[in-house]
């Protein structure tokens, strides 16, 4: 794989993450403690399980997966979780989490990018593992913006502030 390539692919990863970090942290200052657990309904979830959801995700793909950690995710306690965390003890398991998967990827030297690896239940490339974990930091992340803006009542101005 041409390394030019390799490391614009890679910095854009952690670049992301940490711009997705920061959307995260603005929601969490938005809202309550109590709206970072609060679901609708059984068929919903809250902000705190998806925080909860994407902290397992990373580290199941990313720090095993591609670190080579031992796989401690409970996926299905992810979203069982009710309660537990402040919506400070939230963004510090995020940031720790973050960090650590930025700290992995930064490091990774680019002939890994095509290596196989199973992180959870089948065969991808690290490439493949990396792209997933960003997409599906994105995917969360929007829906936590969606929703905080739902309890919030207001634009949260994260990309470029408009006239009201």
């Amino acid at each position: 794989m041409n390394s030019d390539i390799a490391k614009l692919f890679l910095d854009y990863s952690v670049e992301n993450l940490t711009q997705m970090r920061d959307r995260l942290a603005t929601c969490l200052d938005k809202i309550s403690d109590q709206q970072a657990w609060q679901k609708s309904g059984a068929h919903e979830n809250a902000i705190a399980n998806l925080i909860l959801h994407l902290c397992g995700n990373m580290r199941q793909w990313i720090l095993h997966g591609v670190g080579g950690q031992i796989d401690v995710r409970t996926r299905d306690a992810e979203f069982a979780a009710t309660d537990g965390l402040n919506r400070t003890e939230l963004l510090a398991k995020f940031d720790e989490t973050v960090l650590a998967v930025k700290s992995t990827i930064a490091q990774l030297p680019h002939q890994r990018l095509t290596e196989i690896i199973n992180p959870q239940h089948g065969e991808v490339s690290v490439l493949a593992a990396i792209y997933h974990v960003v997409a599906h930091v994105e995917q969360h992340v929007g829906q936590i913006v969606l929703l905080t803006k739902q309890m919030v009542a207001q634009d949260l101005d994260l990309t470029i502030p408009r006239k009201r």
